[in-house]
């Protein structure tokens, strides 16, 4: 699927020749490695919300390059984009960004968007059987109806997918199959469907969806949330630098992570302007301003930009990245990650 063309112009300078002074700098100085236009790749998906402020708040604007925005519907849509290498820095989840270095592209992760942000849900009723019984309750619920207890989540090998399975596993001592079952729905709008009709027992899910759930009243409860069972902080969504940018052009990628911090300063000082910025980028028809300002509140909602946040959970992820078979290695941090841009500016 290819994505849509957004371009953002260069922001205006105050006289002539101080636009030529950038282009030259830009385009032939050792600081921006030949990059006159930087190309950046990004999903309406909440946990991009920087990407969605940077565009919105005009601060792709304020980097020394032209930038051009394409909004991809899915992760796996940009991966497939990718390997012609046209990104310079792609904004999605980390096991898609770990597909891609996977593949060989040479790219780093420069910036966390979001640290601990999926919930796991299920119906009122077995929530409060959960809180009583814990993991005793899935055996309890069988019995009675006769079928395992679903979850309806993303593919397998997604973020919500990996953390579901960990918590199932490794907490509480559960096999996806035997004793639950997992299945898969596609994306967040299936999901959110499925929840707001009754056709899931749970699920493992990033916001707005919980909050939406909550808001309409769909009957589900939170059972846990990955910042309490997580090692390390669980990894979400991220931003993928091309070495041509990383090591090639190193003034605009330190410039690119000031923007992002800045983004992520945004979420936490104007948050109604941010939830703005958000649904306009998403959508209102998809998510509601007052709903986008409302999952702000989420517990999930932790939106970071330094990378050492996710440093200690990454290899987690990058070992079921491998065991689903989204990657054909387990990568290192010092294989995914470019750390030195955000240590310089932060």
């Amino acid at each position: 699927m290819t994505g849509t063309q957004a371009p953002v112009s260069r922001r205006a300078y105050l006289s002539g020749l101080a636009t030529a002074g950038a282009a030259g700098l830009a385009g032939c100085s050792g600081g921006g490695g030949g990059i006159d236009t930087l190309r950046v790749a990004h999903m309406p998906i909440y946990p991009d919300i920087q990407s969605h402020i940077m565009l919105e708040e005009g601060y792709f604007e304020e980097l020394p390059v032209e930038v051009e925005t394409t909004i991809f519907s899915d992760g796996p849509s940009i991966v497939q984009a990718s390997a012609t290498g046209d990104f310079d820095v792609m904004m999605f989840g980390i096991i898609p960004a770990m597909i891609v270095v996977d593949k060989g592209i040479p790219a780093k992760i420069t910036n966390a968007n979001i640290v601990d942000p999926m919930l796991i849900m299920g119906t009122n009723e077995f929530a409060a059987t959960y809180e009583e019984s814990g993991a005793d309750a899935f055996a309890a619920y069988e019995e009675e109806n006769g079928e395992r207890f679903e979850f309806g989540t993303f593919p397998p090998g997604s973020v919500p997918d990996i953390t579901l399975r960990y918590w199932l596993i490794e907490e509480l001592g559960l096999e996806p199959g035997s004793d639950v079952t997992v299945t898969s729905l596609g994306g967040a709008g299936p999901v959110r469907q499925a929840l707001l009709s009754g056709g899931i027992d749970g699920t493992s899910m990033i916001e707005p969806v919980p909050t939406i759930a909550k808001r309409r009243d769909a009957g589900y409860s939170d059972l846990a949330w990955s910042g309490e069972f997580f090692p390390g902080g669980q990894p979400g969504a991220v931003a993928l630098m091309h070495e041509r940018v990383y090591d090639g052009a190193p003034e605009i990628a330190e410039a690119f992570v000031e923007q992002h911090i800045r983004a992520t300063e945004f979420v936490e000082t104007n948050p109604d302007a941010a939830a703005q910025a958000t649904s306009n980028v998403i959508g209102p028809a998809s998510l509601p301003v007052d709903a986008a300002r409302d999952a702000l509140d989420s517990r999930a909602a932790n939106f970071v930009s330094d990378p050492h946040r996710i440093e200690d959970g990454t290899p987690t992820f990058a070992e079921w990245a491998k065991r689903t078979g989204k990657t054909g290695q387990i990568l290192s941090n010092d294989q995914l990650f470019e750390f030195s841009h955000y240590d310089n500016v932060a």
